[in-house]
């Protein structure tokens, strides 16, 4: 009786942990839309703490507060809720960084999440907001665009096959290993070039207020979405 009880309480363990998503997905809703987010289980800290901020509904009612137009749209900001419109944001935040997780593989194509942070001279180790973030749109590069800005602007070779993600769905290279990339959008990047499109102030804010609701989709949401995902790329290579 002793070893089933045993049997039957492992079994339960394994089903429990087989049972856990291998990604964690989150999903911001704006009036310009909404997408969903996978984020990347090589950069824990970052999913964690987005995660958990999520769960707290932290997110909830601020604004995308700057949009830069073929760069990237930006949020997270707890300063923007019930903002006043001359108002000038990006400053607030929970009082704590999160460390850099800058991985080669990881590169600012279009569509991918990342942490905006303070500038270098005040962050020499580039660490990252607490809770600002930025959803890349930018734009197509060429052979030669690639070629000067890595002989201006980065102390590297762009990898070949990143080099051809930046010719195809375009991206914000000069970023790369300077910004931690943490996700990427997987769902809905038209609410991302939606909010590109807004007209903003000189501040680069947008006139109309653009407010969103975060959070993160439930075991089942994340396997019904992931079996879409599957049957797409499927549908994509025959």
């Amino acid at each position: 009786m002793k070893k089933l009880f045993t049997l039957l309480l492992s079994l339960c363990f394994v089903q429990a942990f087989a049972a856990k998503p291998k990604n964690q997905y989150i999903r911001i809703t704006t009036s310009k839309g909404e997408c969903i987010i996978k984020l990347y289980n090589e950069t824990p800290l970052h999913r964690d703490n987005f995660i958990k901020l999520a769960k707290e509904g932290y997110y909830n009612g601020t604004l995308f507060h700057r949009v830069i137009k073929a760069f990237m749209i930006q949020g997270g900001d707890p300063d923007s809720k019930n903002a006043k419109p001359d108002s000038l944001l990006g400053n607030g935040g929970p009082k704590y960084t999160i460390p850099a997780e800058f991985r080669d593989s990881l590169f600012h194509k279009k569509g991918v999440l990342a942490a905006a942070r303070e500038g270098d001279n005040t962050n020499p180790e580039k660490a990252s907001s607490g809770s600002q973030f930025y959803i890349v749109q930018g734009k197509v590069f060429t052979d030669s665009m690639l070629n000067v800005l890595e002989e201006k602007r980065l102390k590297f070779k762009i990898p070949a096959w990143q080099r051809e993600v930046y010719k195809t769905i375009g991206g914000v290279p000069h970023l790369d290993r300077n910004y931690t990339v943490y996700g990427e959008v997987v769902k809905g990047l038209e609410m991302v070039d939606q909010i590109a499109e807004a007209v903003t102030d000189k501040n680069n804010r947008p006139k109309e207020d653009i407010k969103m609701t975060v959070s993160v989709l439930t075991k089942r949401e994340t396997k019904r979405l992931e079996k879409e995902l599957a049957k797409k790329a499927r549908q994509k290579h025959t």
